[in-house]
């Protein structure tokens, strides 16, 4: 398969740069064997089923984005991507020159760097004055907002770009389906018999990585770590024996279930994924999927493409951008249901 035959046309003013005023504003597209519906996300509660299963990713997104200099002088833009220890950590560097082991970063706040050395495309730092690497985060970083809202974060990001059940810090990207939900939403599903999970992803920042292979086989995913519990696992299964589904909230989500589900049934466990879902996958859990909006050429227009076919996508996102809907971290959402 060619990367290309993932494309499509977007206009720049359809990317949304800031969120809707209140989360359960967001429109919704449903695609389903009946084909293309225009919905408000509100409207969610029609495609879920009592004893369903819906499944949300309750990472917590970190104030990755840290800014300091050299000991030349030089500017530099660091990227949390994972957390080692208290005061270690995998980032990604931006610099005019790359630094080398040994080096010290000054950064924002009166906080250090030190660099370790490489791993892959990360650089391996250590913070010396920091309590922790979040507490530090916390106190100094900026959200990492995706490079295409190109704008610097403000301080309603701190807020907008974290769902609302967030509670396991370790992710510099948001799972974004989730951000549609607010609290009496989900108390909405509940009470109309929607079984409500949750698992663990960490989303690195790989997830905005362009696809740089022209063969969509040859393009491998960094890795990420997740955790699947048991409850879940539990849930799962009863709602498969009495006919129900299994319904992920976002592509972190179902990258998490369908690791956990390789022997064919979903299992209780953590671990580290680099799993790649494009056409041609068979789906072990998913049943379902809430989503946004993904970027052209991208792997997870071609997870979706998967999940749905890729000529039905295409489809659907041709009629996305005619009636003008929001794409991407802060837009619109889409339900889509798995093809037969």
């Amino acid at each position: 398969m060619q990367v290309a035959e993932f494309d499509f046309a977007l206009p720049d003013e359809l990317i949304a740069r800031h969120p809707p005023e209140r989360r359960r504003d967001s429109r919704l597209l449903s695609l389903t064997r009946a084909g293309i519906g225009h919905h408000a996300f509100t409207d969610i509660g029609r495609f879920l089923n009592a004893g369903d299963v819906l499944v949300l990713n309750d990472t917590r997104v970190i104030p990755a984005r840290l800014y300091g200099h050299k000991e030349t002088g030089g500017r530099v833009e660091v990227l949390i991507e994972r957390l080692l220890d208290e005061r270690e950590a995998l980032c990604h560097l931006r610099a005019s020159k790359a630094p080398k082991p040994g080096n010290r970063l000054a950064l924002d706040g009166g906080y250090h760097a030190d660099v370790l050395g490489r791993s892959g495309d990360f650089f391996h730092l250590a913070f010396p004055e920091a309590d922790s690497v979040l507490a530090m985060a916390e106190q100094v970083g900026h959200m990492p907002l995706p490079p295409y809202i190109d704008r610097p974060d403000e301080a309603d990001d701190r807020e907008r770009y974290q769902t609302v059940f967030a509670r396991r810090p370790g992710a510099v990207a948001a799972p974004t389906a989730g951000l549609h939900f607010d609290g009496a939403l989900l108390d909405e599903l509940r009470a109309a018999g929607v079984e409500i999970a949750y698992l663990t992803l960490h989303v690195g920042a790989g997830t905005f990585q362009p696809v740089r292979v022209e063969t969509v086989e040859e393009h491998k995913m960094h890795s990420e770590w997740y955790e699947v519990p048991a409850a879940l696992a539990d849930q799962a299964r009863a709602a498969r024996a009495r006919g129900n589904r299994v319904v992920p909230v976002g592509t972190t989500a179902l990258r998490a279930l369908e690791s956990a589900a390789a022997s064919g049934e979903l299992e209780a466990g953590r671990g580290e994924t680099d799993i790649f879902i494009y056409p041609g996958y068979e789906f072990r859990i998913t049943d379902a999927l809430i989503t946004n909006f993904h970027l052209p050429r991208s792997s997870l227009l071609m997870l979706v493409s998967a999940l749905a076919g890729r000529e039905r996508i295409l489809a659907a996102y041709e009629e996305a951008v005619r009636e003008r809907y929001r794409f991407f971290s802060y837009g619109d959402a889409m339900y889509i249901e798995r093809g037969q």
